[in-house]
């Protein structure tokens, strides 16, 4: 049958086509299911980018693919929309808390671009065992920082306090992996549902772009 045959037969079938295809592009097609590829957290979680659409990245500097995903986040970072942030916080807890308290002591000396990349390097691409705190003392020595510095901050109730703040925060995360990303305090992606890190940004930009929508 012709496309002909089908006008003539059917004037209120043709007539209908146009508003089918406008109907179908005002429907957003998010293509991700949630509870399979990402997580709705039960509660939203405050965040720390006022107006902001939040992108917490959760890690560790000893997980192999926290360091794989450095370069997808650094390229992804360049199209962030103006309307999201991006912040990082250490995951806490057990052998992960001396990574984490180094992480603050850096931040709270301006020095953090230096030592994250640092650290990364020196255990991935040197295969270096640094987890002890004279380990990281002595790290932050090597890149340039003030040792004693370090050390005084390390030791800190400042960064005590940061740390307890991200054991309260990952609790309410239900963190239970690293890389995580939390989107605006409610939703958590992990490369272990989304598939892998390139579609777990996918999932991402996704998500950011839904909570902008929601917030205009």
């Amino acid at each position: 049958m012709s496309f002909r045959s089908i006008r003539m037969r059917s004037p209120v079938l043709m007539a209908s086509i146009p508003m089918l295809f406008a109907l179908l592009l005002a429907v957003p097609v998010w293509g991700f299911d949630e509870g399979i590829d990402y997580q709705r957290l039960p509660q939203p979680q405050p965040t720390e980018t006022g107006d902001k659409v939040e992108v917490l990245e959760i890690f560790w500097y000893g997980c192999p693919h926290c360091w794989h995903l450095e370069p997808l986040l650094a390229r992804w970072l360049e199209s962030l929309p103006v309307g999201a942030e991006f912040r990082r916080m250490p995951a806490p807890g057990g052998r992960w808390d001396a990574h984490a308290r180094a992480f603050f002591a850096a931040r709270s000396m301006g020095e953090l671009e230096t030592f994250h990349r640092g650290l990364f390097e020196a255990i991935h691409e040197r295969h270096r065992r640094i987890m002890s705190e004279d380990d990281l003392v002595a790290f932050a020595a090597e890149i340039g920082l003030d040792a004693d510095a370090f050390r005084a901050r390390y030791e800190s109730e400042a960064v005590e306090t940061e740390l307890r703040h991200a054991r309260e925060m990952a609790a309410r995360y239900g963190l239970q992996s690293v890389p995580t990303l939390i989107v605006d305090g409610r939703y958590r992606v992990t490369p272990g549902e989304s598939g892998g890190t390139e579609p777990m940004l996918e999932i991402l930009d996704t998500l950011i772009a839904r909570e902008l929508a929601d917030g205009s």
